[in-house]
């Protein structure tokens, strides 16, 4: 008798952060970085992540969600977690009707945000500005 063990991975990015989230079979918890989303602060994005979670409804409990993210600063890091959630529970769910509520919703809970620094040229501190001459 063979078991399969399902178990779904999906990625989220937003500038330099990324995330990584596993989607199996549970009880309806949902980690990150080992800490519990609901124990996870600042509430602002807390309530960011979480919206990911509550547009897919009756889906979450039944199973588990364990991201890791690394990169980027707190805001970077949620918007990649909330994506890599909703990508997940995509995935696990198959379901299109979901897939089209998430898209109304937020076109970034799918969607990668595909913007990135300008990198930094010579002749200047950054991208664009320049470093000030005097003749004097």
């Amino acid at each position: 008798m063979t078991t399969t063990n399902k178990v779904v991975t999906s990625s989220g990015k937003k500038k330099t952060a990324i995330a990584r989230a596993t989607v199996k079979k549970g009880t309806g918890r949902v980690r990150i970085n080992k800490k519990p989303l609901e124990i996870y602060d600042p509430e602002f994005i807390k309530l960011k992540i979480d919206e990911a979670v509550l547009l897919a409804g009756e889906a979450v409990n039944s199973i588990d969600i364990d991201v890791t993210v690394n990169g980027g600063g707190i805001m970077g890091q949620a918007s990649a977690v909330r994506t890599a959630i909703a990508r997940g529970i995509v995935d696990w769910t198959n379901d299109t009707e979901l897939r089209d509520a998430y898209m109304a919703y937020d076109r970034n809970l799918l969607v990668n945000d595909s913007r990135q620094k300008e990198t930094k040229k010579f002749g200047g501190p950054g991208a664009r500005s320049r470093y000030q001459k005097s003749y004097r």
